[in-house]
């Protein structure tokens, strides 16, 4: 007779560290097998040498190398649907629960309610657990139930929910050793599965105290190293997420704070509002008739738009799988204004090239400077890409590194005048929300 085990699936949760729901694998009654699954669902639509998947499997072999060396056990990998994984691993196991922490996204829900019904057909638990987030999207809510739409009164009542409750510790690295003993499960390469190991190279994080104190002072310079470089490793979970708000918090840094708040905001527009992976948060911006013309559009995505802050932050992306905020906030203003391309082809052009690509957060930053989403500037609030220069580039020091043939024949002249395209971003606008 086979031993039962209890499955811990990793996801968004590339960790062995204060993982809650291994934690609470681990402090079952069953060794816990380790799983990963590559999923074709996400995988069949990427490019071959995506960096995020290269990077997945970078940090799922030192977790399998880490284990193998001191607790005699292993990781099975797998690639394929999640559903027929499931089937597969119930053939070959005795599997008393399957534990796991939750995600909020659309696709991600709706894949774990298949995998919840699949096993509870064979009379197998699904467990899932809080852990990327410190309060879930129904957690912090108005008085009457209802959900907050502008990031301020979210804020605040997030702060306010805070003040009752503490940051807990599941430190899961403390028992590994009730890990299923087997150091020959299934190991994937990236070839077995039609991927082969990217040029770009995923940062490693910073966060100091002194980085910390100094953040409000240095995050809106793209030419410093002032941004923490978390977001991927956030996406990941190689990061515990309670880590670094506890950090946050005891460096008494408001800034910093405010931003991990504004990302269980995004998490919890797009729980409660789904439609808007496609679709305007407020409808009327979808009257809008957008220009989309693709020369254009390459333009912009190459970096040959001839406004240099544009540009480089679109080199920067291409080269990095990385953007700067600040220059997001204006690469993206600039595709929805002053070209007047719909906010869903940046969106996905980000999807495909970010690291930290998290569709939440890049939707909610999308709409926000199409004037399309929850807590959105005024449409006719048009981010000058000069006056901006100016205020975060002053010595165009950002501008230079990615730009050296700057002030040359060879940089293309501006492909629309400012002036102009205001208006007509403004008359376009105007035309569709009256």
């Amino acid at each position: 007779m086979k031993e039962k085990v209890a499955v811990f699936w990793f996801r968004r949760d590339l960790r062995w560290e204060d993982n809650v729901g291994l934690y609470k694998a681990l402090s079952s009654d069953y060794p816990v097998l380790p799983v990963f699954i590559f999923d074709r669902n996400i995988l069949d639509k990427l490019p071959k040498d995506d960096a995020r998947v290269s990077f997945i499997y970078d940090e799922l072999q030192q977790m399998r190398k880490f284990i193998q060396d001191n607790h005699g056990a292993s990781i099975a990998t797998y690639y394929g649907y999640p559903e027929d994984v499931f089937k597969q691993l119930t053939t070959e196991f005795s599997i008393a629960e399957v534990h796991t922490n939750r995600d909020y996204e659309p696709y991600a829900k709706e894949r774990d309610a298949k995998i919840e019904a699949l096993l509870a057909e064979k009379g197998i638990g699904f467990v899932t657990h809080k852990d990327q987030v410190f309060f879930e999207p129904n957690e912090v809510q108005k008085k009457d139930g209802g959900t907050y739409l502008v990031y301020t009164p979210y804020m605040k009542q997030w702060k306010k929910e805070f003040e009752n409750h503490t940051i807990s510790s599941f430190p899961s690295e403390e028992h590994l050793d009730q890990l299923y003993k087997n150091s020959r499960l299934p190991n994937l390469s990236l070839s077995d599965m039609g991927f082969e190991k990217s040029k770009i190279e995923v940062p490693p994080y910073k966060i100091d105290n002194d980085f910390i104190e100094n953040y409000e002072d240095t995050r809106n310079l793209p030419a410093i190293e002032g941004t923490s470089r978390l977001s991927p490793h956030l996406r990941f979970g190689t990061v515990g997420y309670r880590k670094i708000l506890q950090k946050a918090i005891q460096a008494d840094n408001e800034v910093f704070w405010n931003e991990l708040i504004w990302r269980e905001f995004y998490k919890a527009i797009l729980y409660h509002y789904p439609e808007t992976i496609s679709r305007s948060f407020k409808p009327k911006y979808d009257l809008i008739e957008w220009r989309n013309n693709e020369e254009e559009f390459e333009k912009w995505k190459t970096g040959q738009t001839g406004y240099p802050i544009v540009d480089a932050g679109m080199r920067q992306l291409n080269e990095t799988g990385w953007m700067h905020n600040r220059v997001r906030m204006i690469v993206g203003s600039f595709l929805c204004k002053h070209l007047l391309i719909d906010w869903r082809w940046g969106e996905a052009y980000f999807a495909e090239k970010l690291l930290d690509y998290e569709m939440s957060s890049n939707l909610g930053g999308w709409q926000w400077v199409a004037g399309s989403g929850v807590d959105a500037a005024p449409y006719f609030r048009v981010f000058n890409p000069y006056s901006q220069t100016d205020k975060f580039d002053k010595d165009k020091q950002y501008i230079k590194k990615w730009i050296p043939e700057l002030n040359t024949s060879d940089y293309p002249e501006p492909m629309v005048e400012h002036k102009m395209a205001r208006q007509r971003c403004l008359d376009t606008y105007k035309s569709a929300l009256q």
